[in-house]
């Protein structure tokens, strides 16, 4: 079966803005990037919104092998960065906690 893209998805990429993490300067960033780099500071910024090719049986299909395994990657790494964030947030709620 030969498939072109998801079928429940725009067939034309969106864009939008983002603020870079380290220097809050705006980023665009299209639907299909994976990562762009912000023009400012040279911070790498990931897209965060790639949804279904985590976990639909067709993705790599869909989306093309090398595209896939991009996308995986920056899945990874946004669990990664959100479960370091997660235990930022606990060791200081830990030690206000301790200080009081």
């Amino acid at each position: 079966m030969m498939m072109f893209g998801c079928q429940g998805r725009d067939k034309t990429p969106t864009i939008r803005e983002k603020k870079c993490p380290k220097c809050g300067h705006t980023i665009e960033i299209f639907s299909t990037d994976t990562e762009v780099t912000c023009e400012h500071c040279g911070t790498t910024v990931y897209n965060d919104a790639l949804s279904c090719v985590q976990w639909c049986k067709y993705a790599k299909q869909c989306v093309g092998e090398d595209m896939y395994n991009a996308m995986m990657e920056v899945a990874k790494k946004n669990k990664e960065r959100q479960l370091a964030e997660a235990a930022a947030r606990k060791a200081a709620r830990e030690a206000e906690a301790a200080a009081v």
